[in-house]
């Protein structure tokens, strides 16, 4: 099956919409800082954005607050923000909610998978639900996520989850999602040069207790290899 590039598809989206004019309103899930670096800069002259911060997969409690003041931090500094007067919405913190939603205790198989399984898809799948909801009844025109800027992240899957949520949506919801490869086009490498340039604290692991777990384990393991080995 031919891979969909949506980058492009985002393009074709984006030159449909005027010049001048009211901007359409846009909510965007966004897990950090960093993440939502490029993705204001790229979206914010054509949208009215809201940062959407629901992330009850992030651990321990300590690392989902960093997380959520360095994106504070950012948006009270960033140019693109203040012009364009990005606002920000806060969900609650429940790590229930991931653990519920994952059922990664009774499936515990899915404790040790790398990046990009089961577990993420349905780690996904609940943060963008929830944010699609909060689109969909504030009657926002678009909803998409930062997630797609991760080189980690897969993004067919990511925007099949997107497809799939307004697919289902109710009559009358005019909210539709906004197609995605932020790490397209060197939207990746411009996050990180952002964060250089504000000094953003980067976190060293995707978010949950077991990516934490397995990227404790991956760091062991190199320390372990002989400097003419790796």
């Amino acid at each position: 099956m031919e891979k969909i590039n949506y980058q492009k598809e985002l393009e074709k989206i984006l030159s449909r919409f005027p010049a001048e004019g009211k901007k359409p309103s846009l909510l965007l899930h966004a897990c950090c800082g960093p993440c939502s670096s490029y993705v204001i800069e790229y979206l914010s002259g054509i949208f009215d954005i809201t940062i959407y911060y629901y992330n009850p997969n992030i651990h321990p409690e300590e690392e989902y607050l960093r997380r959520l003041e360095e994106l504070k931090k950012f948006l009270a500094v960033f140019p693109d923000s203040l012009k364009n007067k990005v606002k920000l919405v806060i969900d609650g913190y429940d790590p229930e909610d991931f653990f519920s939603a994952t059922n990664v205790r009774t499936e515990v198989e899915l404790q040790k998978e790398p990046e990009r399984g089961e577990r993420c898809r349905r780690c996904y799948a609940l943060r963008m639900s929830r944010s699609w909801d909060y689109a969909c009844k504030n009657g926002f025109d678009w909803f998409t996520t930062t997630l797609t800027i991760s080189p980690h992240k897969d993004s067919q899957m990511l925007n099949e989850i997107g497809i799939s949520l307004e697919k289902q949506k109710p009559a009358g919801v005019k909210t539709c999602f906004l197609l995605s490869d932020f790490k397209k086009k060197n939207g990746y490498l411009r996050s990180t040069r952002l964060s250089l340039e504000y000094g953003l604290w980067r976190q060293e692991y995707c978010g949950c207790v077991f990516s934490m777990q397995n990227s404790m384990q991956s760091n062991k393991m190199e320390e372990k290899v002989p400097e003419g080995e790796k």
